[in-house]
């Protein structure tokens, strides 16, 4: 029987020291290859029906692990696409509640309609500040910048209260922290990062009736019966949260399969205890180098201030971190050991 760590060094061999999963995730061996099969299909001109098959059982694999009904997920190319649509959905002068310094794609596609009431607040008087009137609250379910971690039982019991509706975004804690969808109206999520699968694929998780969005990308694919939808307008949308998707990348689904396949083999519970250990080792090393990382309990993300201007010389070292406003962000998942949380902290230690 393969424990964790046999199953993970048979998926990966980094070069370098890479503690860069914040940006993006490390590719196992069997998406690779996934990938390479896939360009062959297309470089030999055979069939590529398999292509298609691999984005329903990325779809139905997502579903499993954010404990949902497969019919209730729908496939896009980004966040920010997948958040638009539930952007477009409110009605002129909604108020929506967002954190100060969230992700770009989380509160942006508020902004850009101009006939929204976007209002922020600090991460930390979210679910607070939810009040009657307040129509949605978006956040990250893990700050990119930092590793913060909402308060998703208070905003869920806040927005409950006044009858807010929400949308999550877990791309940056999906793989490492287990997905509750049926908590929240919409969740959403990529694949390119703690999943560990390619760039070019995101989720979108809609209530039960669909969540009153428009499927205002609607092409054949979105269609009940795509094949038979190819020309002229789609008689019947998919009955589905299909309805939303787009046209696939479907290189991108091929080796996003196999990618979360190896996520649900290993369990979120026990990549999660494994990541914040590293974490954890990682913000002790700090401190006794006379650091403090900022506040960030229980995250796989840690980001200490006024170290970032290093980041360069870490990369010259081999060592893969992140520069985010001056602060040295650092990221831990499966693939990484304790010895790369050492070897950062000794470079860092000059």
């Amino acid at each position: 029987m393969e424990t964790f760590e046999t199953l993970v060094r048979a998926e990966f061999a980094p070069r370098n020291t890479y503690l860069n999963t914040a940006s993006n995730g490390l590719l196992p061996a069997r998406t690779v290859a996934a990938l390479h099969q896939a360009a062959l299909l297309r470089a030999e001109g055979r069939p590529t029906d398999p292509l298609f098959a691999d984005v329903e059982a990325a779809r139905a694999s997502f579903a499993r692990l954010a404990g949902v009904p497969v019919g209730r997920v729908a496939t896009g190319p980004s966040a920010a696409a997948q958040i638009g649509l539930v952007a477009a959905a409110l009605p002129a002068g909604a108020e929506v509640l967002t954190a100060e310094d969230d992700f770009s794609s989380v509160v942006t596609p508020f902004h850009i309609r101009g006939d929204l009431k976007v209002r922020t607040v600090p991460l930390e008087r979210l679910a607070e500040s939810v009040r009657p009137g307040t129509a949605l609250v978006s956040v990250s379910t893990a700050q990119s910048a930092d590793g913060r971690l909402a308060d998703l039982p208070a905003l869920r019991e806040a927005a409950r209260t006044h009858g807010a509706r929400t949308c999550v975004d877990c791309s940056q804690s999906a793989g490492w922290l287990p997905i509750d969808a049926d908590a929240f109206d919409f969740t959403v999520c990529i694949g390119h990062k703690w999943l560990v699968g390619p760039h070019g694929a995101a989720f979108l998780v809609v209530p039960e009736d669909l969540g009153g969005l428009t499927p205002l990308l609607a092409g054949w694919v979105a269609a009940e019966a795509p094949w038979d939808s190819c020309y002229g307008p789609v008689a019947e949308l998919a009955h589905s949260a299909r309805r939303f998707d787009v046209s696939p990348a479907l290189f991108t689904y091929a080796g996003l399969r196999p990618s979360l396949e190896l996520v649900e083999e290993l369990g979120v519970d026990a990549v999660r205890a494994h990541d914040l250990a590293l974490a954890d080792r990682f913000r002790a090393g700090l401190a006794r180098l006379g650091h403090e990382a900022l506040p960030a309990p229980d995250s796989a993300i840690v980001s200490v201030p006024g170290l970032g201007h290093r980041q360069a010389e870490l990369s010259r070292a081999g060592i893969e971190v992140s520069d985010r406003a001056g602060n040295l962000r650092a990221s831990f998942h499966l693939y990484n050991t304790p010895a790369d949380v050492d070897r950062l902290l000794d470079v860092l230690d000059g």
